[in-house]
């Protein structure tokens, strides 16, 4: 008698049930069922595992996997909670609800401020904004003179920083870009709304055009 060779796949690593995934975020039970032919494409694009390396992450990102980028490896960072070097898919939904246009304003805050806060401080200081900077100029392929950067640090501080302690907390940076709202812009993809109809590569647009001005 011949082997019989089962068909049936075990649920990829981390896989949660699309119900509960929808009752903890924004997205409908149809959006995480989306969302998560998304994931398997990304999963499956370096290593066919169920989960998401940062190897995978970046090629997803911006198409390029051998150039490092400081921006992408800050949104992986954030994504990968359980600091394991990978991401499940659970953690995929419920790191990409923040940027939901739906998403409250207060987590978008407060992702941007973990994004910036590099060295996990609790404040954001100078370096940090300075080498997040550069990264987006350079992924934006825009080249600005050292001292055109060092009069945005300069601006930047003296607006954010109030108590002009050389680093921005919590409640100053709150209070930055709710005044600066086009600092969030890339927090939002809009089309996480449509995700259903509408199903884009999964790439960020980390565009600074309105920092710099």
């Amino acid at each position: 008698m011949g082997c019989f060779h089962s068909t049936i796949r075990k649920p990829a690593p981390g896989h949660e049930n699309p119900i509960i995934l929808a009752s903890q975020t924004a997205f409908s039970v149809s959006e995480v069922e989306a969302l998560f032919e998304l994931f398997k494409s990304i999963s499956s694009s370096v290593i066919d595992d169920g989960l998401i390396n940062k190897e995978e992450f970046q090629l997803a990102l911006f198409k390029n996997r051998k150039k490092e980028n400081l921006f992408a490896n800050r949104i992986f960072d954030l994504f990968d909670v359980k600091h394991r070097g990978v991401i499940d898919f659970g953690d995929f939904v419920r790191a990409m609800n923040v940027f939901h246009p739906n998403a409250p304003q207060e987590d978008k805050i407060s992702f941007s401020f973990k994004l910036y806060d590099m060295d996990g401080t609790g404040f954001i200081e100078r370096h940090e904004v300075k080498q997040m900077l550069i990264a987006l100029l350079c992924e934006s392929e825009l080249k600005l003179a050292d001292e055109t950067i060092e009069t945005i640090l300069d601006k930047t501080f003296l607006e954010a920083d109030v108590d002009q302690d050389g680093k921005i907390d919590k409640s100053e940076w709150h209070n930055f870009v709710t005044q600066n709202p086009s600092l969030l812009k890339i927090m939002t993809l809009p089309y996480l709304r449509d995700i259903t109809t509408t199903f884009p590569s999964f790439v960020f647009n980390s565009e600074v055009e309105e920092i710099a001005t």
